[in-house]
């Protein structure tokens, strides 16, 4: 492949994600699936609530008779039947409980009196006060939770509340995490001189289950080429998505892109983004397919920024789920200055978020090996190409948020 000029984020992206269609769904129980993303819409069985019900511990009663001391005729507590409210009486009703045929009001407990005769009930009473309509929440028969949706605490609880214990979730796309280069060996072993311990490993396998993968093969990679070329053909059979970290730059020990190229296909390399200039984007050939290649740099910062750009959306594809597609996006003042050239910068800011709106703070080492300056990142900074950045002014910021 040619050597060509700088490519955009945008172009990147839109290479990677081209024919990208979301995984075959499975069934799970639904104390299983928390964190999954449907496959399938859910439609509601039962209405939310299935009965009209006391919001409040009360009285129920028929609005045109407040005003007056009602004998109370009936104890309704919640679980239990109500028998139909005779005219002139009223019901003890607690919350939660079933609004007896009837009654059409509630009046709460602190505005009633207690008399010899009955209950005095004040007047003013709205129709419908305090109850809990039938369906007000959900109703029979309409779209619960929608496909692509990430199960989280209130959706799990609205399954539950329909009575639904198995659901329809994408399998998690299958990830092979490979680590290139010698000098680079496993925590826990002796450092020889020259080597460096793997962070980048550990980095990934995190966020990448973070976002919804699974990991599959997680491998370090020799400098060698045919050794290259053989543990990229055992990952593309077992994975849908291939990712290594170093090994795509332009050195003679960087065999990755080339192995990739005889292998499979380069979509594109080299971006015009820091830190990741030297990513690789391509397809390699499985046996029912293809499998997706991200190639990310090897400095650890250039891996994280990488993997919040470009794994989060393609993970979140292969999950049809589209609230992994782009991060969130925050208009932020600046607490620092700096000047950019021709390609857009990624800066790892802490945002405080203050009464006169969003500030972004900068961390003082921007340096692409430089871990520290992501561990309490929670937002990367927008800097334009060519951009003269001011304190004060205000820049778009990426909210770093699995889903």
């Amino acid at each position: 492949m040619a050597d060509n000029p700088l490519k955009s984020v945008e172009a990147a992206l839109a290479a990677m994600l081209e024919g990208i269609t979301p995984l075959d769904g499975e069934r799970l129980p639904c104390d299983q699936a928390a964190g999954r993303v449907l496959a399938e819409s859910v439609t509601a069985r039962l209405d939310v609530p299935g009965f009209d019900n006391s919001a409040m511990d009360g009285y129920a009663l028929r609005a045109a008779e407040a005003g007056q001391v009602l004998p109370m005729i009936q104890r309704i507590a919640a679980g239990h039947p109500a028998a139909p409210l005779m005219p002139g009486g009223c019901a003890r009703i607690f919350t939660g409980g079933e609004i007896p045929p009837g009654a059409d009001c509630v009046v709460m407990q602190e505005r009633t009196e207690s008399r010899d005769t009955g209950i005095f009930i004040p007047e003013g009473i709205p129709v419908g006060d305090n109850i809990r309509r039938r369906g007000r929440d959900v109703a029979q028969g309409s779209q619960l939770l929608g496909a692509g949706l990430k199960l989280e605490a209130a959706a799990l609880g609205q399954l539950a509340g329909q009575g639904i214990t198995e659901v329809v979730v994408c399998k998690r796309p299958r990830v092979a995490l490979l680590s290139t280069g010698d000098e680079i060996i496993d925590p826990g072993l002796p450092l020889a001189p020259g080597q460096i311990y793997n962070s980048n490993r550990a980095m990934l396998k995190r966020l990448l289950e973070r976002f919804g993968a699974e990991m599959v093969m997680v491998e370090s990679v020799p400098d060698d080429y045919a050794a290259t070329c053989d543990i990229l053909k055992q990952a593309a059979q077992c994975a849908d998505v291939v990712i290594s970290t170093g090994g795509v730059s332009v050195g003679e020990e960087d065999h990755v892109k080339a192995a990739l190229e005889e292998l499979g296909q380069l979509d594109l390399w080299r971006l015009a983004m820091r830190p990741g200039k030297p990513l690789a984007l391509g397809r390699l050939p499985r046996d029912n397919g293809e499998t997706r290649f991200v190639g990310l740099p090897g400095n650890p910062v250039s891996g994280f920024v990488g993997a919040w750009i470009f794994l989060r959306p393609l993970i979140g594809a292969l999950l049809g789920c589209p609230a992994l597609e782009a991060l969130p996006r925050i208009r932020a003042r600046t607490a620092f200055s700096t000047s950019n050239g021709i390609r857009r910068h990624y800066m790892r800011v802490a945002l405080a978020f203050t009464e006169q709106g969003p500030v972004a703070n900068a961390f003082r080492d921007q340096n692409s090996a430089v871990l520290s300056s992501c561990v309490e990142a929670n937002a990367l900074a927008v800097i334009p190409e060519q951009a003269e950045i001011a304190v004060g002014d205000e820049v778009e910021c990426l909210w770093l948020v699995e889903a």
